[in-house]
């Protein structure tokens, strides 16, 4: 009974500890990415901006408009998780941007895509200004997932696509 009491004692400790880590964290984070492709601007930001289908974390993508009539995606992911974004940048093929629009998930945010020709490669940095309102989240996101994840992850995915091999940078 003595060592049940310690074990729930120590678990009630780390998850205290867990949220009030995680109520400390800035609310806010960036988080920054590139990597050298052997493409041209023009193809990846083809490849950003357009279908996703190459993407492996997907499972389906619909572009339309808001309301208002900036354009509006769409993901679904493998896990049937539904973000929706706005695109705020268009700049054809050298910047592009998206945010979140949806106000109901536990984090929010914009992916700010920067593209800059190199003769016969492309820099391509993907920027995260993100936000995590929860505490827990927060602090998984920083401690155990990273902010850079998801990034790596789309950057691996688009160098497979091109048909490139990378290596991804701060």
């Amino acid at each position: 009974m003595k060592v049940a009491l310690i074990v729930v004692g120590i678990l009630v400790a780390l998850v205290i500890m867990v949220v009030v880590i995680g109520a400390i964290l800035p609310t806010k984070h960036r988080a920054s990415r590139s990597a050298i492709f052997h493409a041209s601007p023009e193809r990846l930001f083809a490849l950003i901006t357009g279908p996703q289908d190459w993407r492996p974390d997907l499972r389906s993508y619909e572009r339309g408009r808001t309301v208002d009539g900036r354009d509006r995606i769409r993901e679904t992911s493998k896990h049937g998780e539904t973000v929706t974004y706005e695109v705020v940048a268009f700049d054809p093929p050298y910047h592009y941007a998206a945010r979140i629009a949806d106000k109901n998930l536990p984090f929010g945010g914009q992916w700010t895509y920067q593209l800059e020709s190199r003769g016969s490669e492309t820099v391509l940095r993907i920027t995260e200004d993100g936000e995590v309102y929860n505490p827990v989240f927060r602090f998984v996101s920083r401690f155990v997932i990273g902010h850079t994840r998801t990034i790596d992850s789309y950057l691996r995915a688009l160098a497979t696509e091109s048909g490139d091999s990378i290596t991804i940078r701060d």
